[in-house]
């Protein structure tokens, strides 16, 4: 064991001095490392140091750039507010001027408007005293010439009036005549080129119903099989279809007499097939005329669209369209309503394009405008009301009902369109064949309208002519003159329009004629 004792001794103190060796390097190390971190670190604070004087070299200029822009902005917003303020002394001061100088002018006038007082309170003085001195002198004249022409001032007055005044009349009469002859010189022209071109578009061939229909039947010896036992087919066909059976001596024929031709058709229809089934007893007349009504409720709505494609009126009502087509089977003086309706409907859309005006309105109302005949019978009021009641009912436009509640005149047209209707209504009643009149009415007519006209003072005669259409008037030349006779016809038109009722329009005629007459023997 103590042989090893060096060798451990020598290990020993080899293992200090290597100790010692490492440990003296790893100080020079850190020595090393310490003076390499010092060197690094105080040039990261030189480095830290230049780049913040930079920075702080760079505000300062931009501060001081920031400043000049700020002191610039300054010196030219404070420029313009003294431009400003200069131009406002400037103005204040010409303001003061002028009030100064307007002052002055008032001033002035004031005392030239004193002036102009005082002359004129004594020139109103003298005026005062020459006025009492002329109304004396006046009245001095006044008296002198009231002495002279044997009048008063009020009678001289009158009578200067009643001269002026038929002057101013016989002067108006010239002028009236002139002007109306020469308005209606044009108007007659193209009112009737536009007539004439709307009823040569519109050539309608029928003439007025009656209010019965016949009944052709094969053999007199039917007439017993309607007859019945006792009467009772009669009595179940008119008590079915209330129209009356007429049965008499007619050869071959019977006839339907009621004053609705829509149960006069349904009866007529009704009969006709009987006839032709020959079985005729109460029960099969009742089933019968049940189902011609049925057919001819059908019938009715297509009457009523047919119109409406003929006229080409579209977006009417269903209901509208019903009513319209019962107006087949209704007659007004015997005129079939809506083949009237229609004819109305083509003359005012004619006369709607030659003047051209709303075309579709003129033509709706114009098919429109008897609408309420239709249900007259059925409900209270005029076929005017009822109409008007309808159409706002179902929806029409105001204008339309406005062109057809003037047909008649209840109401003034507003509009051209109904005037149109107007006289597009009356053209069609009017025209020969369009209607009948009972013999004692029309006669009584024309009897009236030549006793109205034989009422004005200095009528010696008058004369209802073509149909009542015109009245010509013979009037004494030595009681009217011809400016007196321009007043008389129209005076006789006036009272025509108020107290007459008539169709279209009448036209009034003065002739007032002067004759000499010499015997040569």
């Amino acid at each position: 064991m103590t042989e090893y004792l060096p060798l451990v001794a020598v290990l020993l103190l080899a293992a200090v001095l290597a100790f010692q060796v490492y440990f003296a390097l790893v100080r020079r190390a850190v020595t090393t490392s310490r003076l390499d971190a010092d060197q690094k670190a105080q040039k990261v604070l030189e480095e830290a140091r230049r780049q913040g004087e930079t920075i702080q070299r760079e505000a300062d200029l931009a501060a001081k750039e920031r400043l000049h822009e700020a002191k610039s902005e300054f010196e030219k917003v404070s420029r313009k507010r003294r431009s400003e303020l200069e131009t406002l002394e400037r103005r204040l001061a010409q303001k003061e001027d002028n009030v100064e100088r307007r002052q002055e002018e008032l001033a002035r006038r004031e005392k030239e408007v004193a002036v102009h007082e005082r002359d004129l309170t004594s020139r109103e003085k003298s005026v005062h005293e020459r006025q009492a001195e002329l109304d004396v002198v006046l009245q001095q004249e006044r008296q002198k010439l009231e002495q002279l022409a044997g009048l008063t001032a009020h009678q001289a007055k009158d009578e200067l009036v009643r001269v002026m005044e038929n002057e101013a009349r016989n002067d108006a009469a010239h002028l009236v005549k002139r002007i109306e002859d020469e308005a209606r010189e044009q108007a007659v022209r193209h009112a009737q080129r536009i007539i004439a071109n709307a009823i040569q578009r519109n050539a309608s061939d029928f003439v007025a119903e009656t209010t019965v229909s016949v009944v052709l039947l094969p053999s007199d010896e039917m007439k017993g099989r309607i007859i019945g036992r006792e009467g009772r087919n009669i009595r179940a066909l008119e008590m079915a279809t209330g129209v009356d059976l007429i049965v008499d001596d007619t050869p071959e024929a019977v006839i339907l007499s009621g004053f609705d031709p829509f149960r006069r058709e349904i009866a007529r229809v009704a009969l006709e097939r009987l006839i032709a089934d020959g079985r005729i007893h109460p029960a099969r007349i009742e089933e019968v005329v049940e189902k011609v009504k049925s057919e001819l409720e059908q019938r009715v709505q297509e009457e009523g669209e047919s119109a409406l494609l003929e006229l080409n009126i579209p977006d009417l009502h269903p209901e509208l369209v019903k009513l319209l087509g019962k107006l087949r089977f209704r007659t007004s003086y015997g005129q079939n309503v809506l083949k009237h309706s229609k004819e109305v409907a083509y003359l005012a859309a004619t006369m709607a394009s030659e003047l051209r005006v709303d075309v579709h309105i003129a033509k709706r109302a114009g098919l429109l405008h008897d609408i309420g005949k239709s249900v007259d019978r059925e409900m209270e009021g005029s076929h005017l009301e009822l109409g008007i009641d309808l159409l706002r009912k179902y929806g029409e436009s105001e204008k339309v009902i406005h062109a057809m509640a003037c047909h008649h005149g209840d109401y003034d047209p507003e509009t051209v369109e109904a005037v149109l209707v107007t006289a597009s209504d009356a053209l069609s009643a009017a025209r020969p064949g369009a209607r009948r009149e009972v013999l004692e009415s029309y006669i009584k007519r024309l009897e009236k309208l030549e006793e109205m006209a034989n009422g004005f003072k200095g009528v010696q005669k008058s004369f209802a002519i073509q149909a009542g259409r015109e009245v010509r008037v013979i009037v004494d030349s030595n009681k009217i003159s011809d400016e007196e006779a321009i007043w008389l016809s129209r005076n006789v038109a006036k009272k025509v329009e108020s107290e007459l009722t008539y169709p279209g329009e009448i036209k009034v005629t003065v002739i007032r004629e002067t004759r000499s007459i010499e015997y040569a023997r």
